[in-house]
């Protein structure tokens, strides 16, 4: 077949994958589509974890009357099949069950437990499989899950607002408004899109954040607090539910059904613990958030994937410098009414190219 065909239907796996974004983690966003001589007969994708695969949904899709074609059907799937038994079984061993000839991968998964198997078994049986088809893009569609598994941390997403001057607070450390409401549902569905969400100390004394997700649909993620000393006040938003927060401090104390505390040893380097930390708990990625100088120490130690920057213009004589990134990384920018957003990614990360 045409490679150009190839390409158009991984294209459709790639946006039937990202309509699974913020319900499918720690599992990849996988999209599938059964293609019937140029046209298709099923779609699917890994709409929630724990629940069916993408080519388990992509198989029942599939009508009665167009059941008979399933077996001379070519299945496009933009992530390997997995071929181990979780809390569903093995999509490789569904494709061999129902004698589909031929599978396209967009790119192959590189989670232990599958690593290749997942063709093994199709080879094994006689499919016919092609890989690297839109590979990069299939890649960076699941970048949180492929940092995960291959850097033993979560995926790190920056974000932080500013003004035109390059203020993010007022000069006493008073939280000012910066962005507007149209931006604020932006920053709440990026929070509906993590698994954490990670703040310091001093952002949360000074400002008293929810962390949660209250201006789009979608779950509240995990509110991670670097808190030494365990000095956020237990009256605070941060304490309470129904979101979960997770304390990281050198002290220890009585938890609840939503918060959890863990200690580290702050003599020490902190984010390579966290990172560890995190990983255990398997959250494939956090939104940092602040304060100043927590994001700083990301950047500092080259602890970050992406960066989202935005510029309000709100006016600040003097206040809390942000912070800065290269501007050699700037990678799109978007504008909503008056404010700006910048995003950069971190070209030394091979896993986002």
């Amino acid at each position: 077949m045409d490679s150009s065909f190839d390409e158009f239907y991984m294209q459709r796996c790639i946006q039937l994958a990202k309509l699974g974004a913020g319900n499918v983690a720690p599992n990849p966003m996988v999209g599938a589509v059964l293609v019937h001589e140029g046209r298709i007969i099923g779609e699917g994708y890994h709409r929630q974890y724990g629940y069916a695969h993408a080519e388990v949904n992509c198989v029942r899709s599939v009508t009665p009357e167009d059941r008979h074609l399933i077996p001379a059907a070519t299945i496009y799937v933009s992530l390997e099949p997995c071929a181990h038994y979780g809390k569903t079984p093995p999509c490789a061993a569904l494709i061999v069950s129902e004698k589909i000839g031929t599978v396209v991968i967009g790119c192959v998964d590189t989670f232990s437990k599958v690593a290749g198997k997942g063709i093994e078994i199709l080879k094994n049986a006689g499919v016919t499989v092609r890989t690297g088809v839109l590979e990069s893009a299939c890649r960076e569609l699941n970048s949180r899950f492929f940092t995960f598994h291959e850097e033993q941390r979560p995926y790190i997403i920056l974000k932080w607002a500013q003004n035109r001057d390059g203020y993010m607070a007022a000069a006493n450390g008073t939280p000012v408004r910066i962005s507007n409401h149209l931006t604020d549902r932006l920053v709440h569905r990026w929070r509906s899109e993590e698994m954490g969400i990670l703040v310091g100390t001093n952002t949360a004394v000074a400002d008293n954040p929810r962390l949660n997700n209250r201006h789009w649909t979608g779950k509240d993620p995990l509110r991670i607090v670097i808190d030494r000393t365990l000095k956020t006040p237990r009256d605070f938003h941060l304490w309470k539910g129904p979101a979960h927060s997770l304390f990281i401090s050198e002290r220890s104390a009585a938890e609840t059904d939503t918060v959890a505390i863990v200690t580290a040893d702050f003599t020490q380097p902190l984010l390579p613990q966290l990172m560890k930390i995190l990983h255990e708990r398997k959250i494939l990625s956090v939104l940092v958030e602040g304060g100043a100088h927590v994001l700083r120490e990301f950047i500092a130690h080259d602890l970050w994937d992406e960066a989202r920057v935005i510029t309000g213009h709100n006016p600040l004589a003097q206040g809390v410098n942000a912070p800065v990134l290269p501007t050699v990384l700037l990678n799109n920018e978007l504008i909503l009414e008056s404010d700006l957003i910048r995003y950069y990614r971190n070209s030394k990360k091979e896993n986002i190219t």
